[in-house]
């Protein structure tokens, strides 16, 4: 062997070792050691050298890309013998679906391999960084890596966010439009039933913000917020509904606990069991544990009882009445049961016809 890359290390009558610096392709083969003898005496070796494969480049990127365009990147890398693995992966998470060619370079002895991501560009892929990493057999475990950070342009994403979940008149609110683009949105725009808004004095925007200050029913209506940047605009809408202080406070209102025993009280006396249960529902939330309410029961037995007396009271009342019917005799009757005809008792009775002379009349 006659090349200034290969060396003699060590001579002896037992051993022979030589070193081969710079390796390239052209040393594979096979080697053979003679040990000249009679009969001479040889070993051979078959020396592979593996191709290193370069440093992988991504192509195929633009900057920026707009929100749903097709991407197509491809990672490649020559030198490598044998054929080098390519893996993609985007934030650290290998994507599967991709397309990977290999080819043979002109040596014939190496190849050049190649892998293409293809995707639609999406608003949750800004910033995302793709990598292309290669795996061969000669890099002892350090896989050789490419990056790419992703920058998607999109339309403002927007968003209203109130401060007062239940507003009420007198109050005040704030609605802050939260808008979200690339480019960043331009200063969202806000109007009120698809005009402008009716009174800056009291609706004062800063920004993004939307104050609206002594609400009263006028307020009540779609307040829409518009953003907008160099790729589209986009907007949202919030309905504003002002409620009534007065529905709000009637839940709240505090009632004495003694008005619950007087009420208690007359519907004892007028049997209304539809009072007693309104009385029930609006006692003081804040009276003490032990001041109860009426019990039902209780006034249910009193109304019994009363309707019992009442019953009864009537009963004795028809058995007195029927008790007491029969046949009565008027003054001109008297001293007519001893006669024999009705004539006869016509004549007897008091106050008759014969008597008639003693009765005078007098007109005034």
């Amino acid at each position: 062997l006659r090349d200034n890359r290969i060396e003699l290390v060590r001579a002896s009558w037992h051993e022979l070792s030589i070193s081969v610096s710079d390796v390239s392709l052209s040393d594979e083969g096979q080697y053979t050691c003679s040990l000249f003898t009679m009969p001479v005496k040889t070993s051979k070796a078959f020396l592979t050298v593996l191709g290193v494969p370069e440093k992988p480049q991504i192509t195929g990127f633009t900057s920026p890309v707009m929100e749903g365009e097709r991407m197509q990147l491809t990672c490649k890398t020559s030198g490598s013998k044998p054929a080098a693995d390519i893996r993609w992966f985007k934030n650290d998470k290998e994507v599967k679906d991709v397309k990977y060619i290999k080819e043979e370079d002109t040596n014939r002895k190496t190849f050049t391999v190649s892998s293409t991501l293809d995707f639609l560009a999406d608003r949750s892929d800004d910033g995302a960084v793709v990598s292309c990493r290669v795996d061969h057999e000669s890099l002892n475990s350090t896989p050789q890596i490419a990056m790419q950070v992703l920058e998607i342009h999109y339309t403002p994403l927007v968003k209203i966010i109130s401060s007062n979940s239940w507003p009420e008149e007198g109050q005040s609110i704030v609605l802050t439009c939260e808008s979200k683009g690339k480019p960043v949105p331009e200063p969202v725009l806000w109007t009120k039933d698809g005009g402008e808004l009716p009174d800056p004095e009291r609706m004062v925007v800063n920004g993004r913000v939307l104050s609206i200050s002594f609400l009263n029913k006028t307020d009540n209506g779609t307040y829409r917020c518009e953003a907008k940047n160099p790729i589209g605009r986009n907007s949202t809408e919030y309905v504003l509904i002002v409620h009534d202080v007065f529905n709000t406070l009637l839940p709240t209102t505090v009632i004495p606990s003694l008005t619950t025993a007087t009420v208690t009280t007359t519907v004892a006396l007028t049997a209304s069991t539809t009072t007693s249960a309104s009385a029930t529902s609006i006692r003081d939330p804040n009276a003490l544990a032990g001041h109860t309410g009426p019990d039902h029961a209780v006034i249910g037995g009193i109304v019994a009882v009363v309707v019992f007396v009442t019953l009864c009271s009537i009963i004795l009342l028809g058995r007195y009445l029927a008790r007491h019917k029969g046949t009565y005799l008027t003054n001109e009757a008297k001293g007519a049961e001893d006669a024999p005809d009705a004539d006869t008792a016509i004549i007897n009775a008091e106050g008759s016809q014969v008597n008639a002379e003693e009765k005078k009349e007098y007109f005034i």
